[in-house]
């Protein structure tokens, strides 16, 4: 009876394997959607990360069971069209900000997103796919393969058509700092490799080699590499300064998120009162001790390099000796009816402007509309005119105040590219990264949560502090390990008086060599491929 017992459990995960891998037609499109849809769980604010097993090792068992390179590329497709519909569904909240203009293009946004994003593991699927008959690949080789094609995927979403890499899967672990380590010396692509590798070993557990001693022990590895992880970065915090112990002297910010509603903030009849709200809050008790007040992404509603009257009024809040530090939009002074730029402005205490940075990395439909003249569809921001995208990541380096990089909204999600390249000889790098950003437009959605990690992430990845401003979401100092020293939560109104971390005492690796990791993880888990392919 007991050996009966052991053999109908050994052969349950067999016919689950057998059932799913042949599946056909909408059936199988659905469970596809359905398995991506899960996998969404485990991304912010949720972080259910037990629920990419069942994901990824039933879609694997499906990629197993394709018919050929199409049906594969289907699975793959179905599979990421649930996941970001389930991962961005908050995208369509900015369309209902004004849903008399927009509001019958929310189904369509979200849809479509959901579905170009979607090809992306279309492809790499295919890829997968592609690797087993074309190099006869199997059990824990096969795994791997399919780690790398998702790898593979996730980087060319990260920079085609100015890229997206919003979820790189190596954000689910960003719920605390220690699993987050490993993304100094590999960055998150190094964390997306593990976690679907780990995700999708268990399905081996069908396949009798797979419950070989070899294929047993390949198995547990590729389960346990993620508590392995979180080990290595438990130690690694260990051997760190205290949070909040290691601070930059004479430097003491004060973060202002206001809190206003999308809808009022670009109303005429509210502009000002908006404006006198953020200048209280600056002014609120404590004010006498800050150096640096922080306003987020367009916080001042007006052209401000173009309003030398407002600029003087401002100076009023700027702290002795001290900026202020606020997004707002620009023209050209000789050409105001020219190029528009989203950008940050330092005031110091005579209202002059002492340092500006455009944005470069410009979001589709929010700050330009792409063929305008094919869709007929004006951007979701105010004003008629489009966006121009700035020169790229700089440093700014003001006197009093450690050399920073600045980020506007979503610039802060691309791995590699939030600070500029190597400097020349003798010009200071950046020791912070300073993000400004308005997260209003998304409601109470998973957004603005997905949007933090995204943060916590680039702190580890380069060993700097991020100084996050929204003007609703998440207002935060994180310092150079991703551990959070103070935040406003989403929706509060308020202030955070805080000093600002010092970089890492050790520059990482990935600060080092940036994207190049990319590239050498790829070619190691090549060579592991074949390595495994052939021993176990």
């Amino acid at each position: 009876m007991i050996a009966a017992d052991k053999a109908a459990a050994a052969a349950r995960p067999l016919r689950m394997a057998y059932v799913l891998g042949g599946l056909a037609g909408w059936r199988r499109l659905l469970a596809a959607a359905l398995c991506g849809a899960l996998a969404a769980a485990a991304l912010p604010p949720f972080y259910l990360f037990p629920l990419l097993l069942p994901a990824f090792v039933a879609v694997f068992w499906m990629l197993e069971g394709a018919s050929g390179g199409r049906q594969a590329a289907l699975t793959g497709w179905a599979f990421g069209t649930g996941h970001f519909a389930a991962g961005l569904y908050w995208v369509g909240i900015a369309f209902l900000v004004d849903a008399d203009r927009f509001g019958w293009v929310m189904p369509f946004a979200v849809a479509g997103l959901a579905a170009g994003l979607a090809l992306f593991p279309a492809l790499s699927f295919w890829c997968a796919w592609l690797a087993r008959e074309r190099f006869r690949l199997s059990g824990v080789a096969l795994v791997l393969a399919f780690a790398a094609a998702w790898l593979v995927g996730e980087g060319l979403r990260a920079w085609i058509l100015t890229g997206f890499p919003w979820n790189l899967l190596g954000t689910v672990w960003a719920f605390s700092a220690a699993p987050l380590q490993l993304a100094a010396y590999g960055g998150v692509w190094l964390l997306s490799l593990i976690t679907v590798a780990a995700a999708a070993a268990p399905a081996l557990l069908a396949d009798p080699r797979g419950r070989s001693p070899r294929g047993l022990a390949a198995v547990a590895l590729l389960v346990l590499l993620p508590a392995l992880s979180w080990g290595f970065g438990a130690w690694r915090l260990a051997a760190a300064p205290a949070p909040g112990s290691a601070v930059v002297e004479d430097v003491r910010l004060r973060l202002v998120q206001p809190a206003i509603p999308q809808a009022l903030k670009w109303r005429a009849d509210r502009k000002a009162a908006n404006l006198r709200l953020q200048a209280e809050l600056s002014l609120a008790p404590g004010y006498e001790d800050r150096t640096v007040i922080i306003w987020p992404e367009t916080a001042v509603p007006y052209l401000l390099a173009a309003e030398p009257r407002l600029r003087e009024e401002l100076a009023g809040i700027v702290p002795p000796g001290g900026y202020l530090i606020a997004g707002a939009p620009r023209v050209a002074p000789e050409d105001p009816q020219g190029d528009i730029w989203n950008s940050l402005h330092a005031l110091d205490g005579q209202g002059a402007i002492v340092a500006t940075y455009d944005k470069a990395h410009l979001v589709p439909f929010g700050e330009y509309t792409p063929l305008r003249s094919l869709l007929g569809i004006a951007k979701l921001t105010a004003g008629a005119r489009d966006f121009t995208a700035g020169p790229g990541p700089q440093t700014l380096a003001l006197p009093g105040l450690p050399a920073f990089s600045p980020l506007i909204c979503y610039e802060v999600i691309f791995p590699g590219a939030v600070k500029p390249g190597p400097e020349a000889p003798g010009a200071p790098g950046p020791r912070w990264l300073l993000n400004l950003t308005n997260d209003a437009w998304f409601g109470d959605s998973s957004g603005p949560y997905q949007h933090f990690a995204a943060a916590r992430l680039r702190a580890v990845e380069e060993g700097l502090p991020v100084v996050r401003a929204a003007n609703n979401g998440i207002s935060a100092v994180i310092d150079s390990y991703g551990r959070v020293i103070d935040r406003i939560n989403l929706n509060d109104r308020g202030i955070l008086d805080v000093s600002l971390p010092e970089a890492a005492i050790e520059p990482t690796i990935y600060s080092y060599a940036s994207n190049l990791l990319y590239l050498i993880e790829l070619l190691f888990i090549t060579c592991v491929i074949f390595v495994a392919r052939r021993f176990i």
